[in-house]
């Protein structure tokens, strides 16, 4: 089993990864996981489909630069599109945390998470949102979400932002293997996060240092648990 480097926890590192034939990186442990659970769900009659799967550091601190700056949308609970030039402090970070990771805080580093959907649910040139009302009951993929929501666990799979908890919206795209990424999770602190961005310059670095240990706690270890 690949030991749990610091490089590996921010996002630093591919070592730990493998390349599937659609392209997406991930952990060499979640590869076999993953395809007995798309399996599963093609008995079904569903295509799970990765829109996004293991991303560095360096392609997180691309979204978080252009999220800051106003070059690509940031949205609120609601859908509604957050004017962030007129934000300052942690609010302003707020409005991108809400959906885009800390570079160095996101779980798509570890290569145990993946942003999913259901190919066979629409049409072959239709190009996923990742929006909530995608999931929802009149959503094309709703039917996917419920069964990942139920047989999910049985691959090792679960859904870490299930619902809004004050930290990061609900994804129910987001699938986390279990096994992997607990204790992943259990090895990555507030410490590992700042030597990473002290090292690694991002946007709003002063200001992301100074609410770091809140962001920690409120947007990295603040997940759903594993059961419904």
């Amino acid at each position: 089993m690949t030991a749990i480097s610091n490089a590996i926890l921010t996002g630093l590192s591919e070592q730990h990864l493998l390349t599937g034939p659609d392209g997406f990186m991930l952990h060499k442990d979640v590869a076999g996981p993953f395809t007995a659970l798309c399996k599963a769900a093609q008995a079904q009659g569903m295509d799970i489909r990765i829109v996004s799967a293991f991303r560095s550091y360096q392609r997180q601190a691309a979204i978080w630069q252009a999220k800051l700056s106003g070059q690509r949308p940031v949205y609120d609970l609601s859908g509604n599109t957050v004017d962030i030039t007129v934000l300052t402090g942690k609010a302003k970070l707020d409005a991108v945390l809400l959906y885009s990771a800390l570079p160095g805080a996101s779980r798509h580093h570890w290569g145990t998470e993946l942003d999913v959907y259901d190919a066979a649910a629409v049409a072959a040139d239709y190009k996923p949102l990742l929006n909530p009302a995608e999931y929802a009951p009149n959503g094309p993929f709703y039917r996917l979400h419920q069964w990942l929501s139920v047989h999910g666990a049985q691959f090792g799979f679960f859904q870490p932002y299930r619902q809004f908890q004050g930290g990061v919206a609900a994804e129910p795209w987001h699938l986390s293997y279990q096994p992997l990424a607990s204790r992943y999770l259990a090895a990555f602190n507030a410490d590992t996060l700042k030597q990473c961005i002290t090292q690694f310059p991002l946007a709003e670095q002063q200001l992301v240092l100074t609410h770091l240990d809140s962001i920690f706690q409120q947007y990295v270890v603040n997940i759903c648990e594993t059961a419904p």
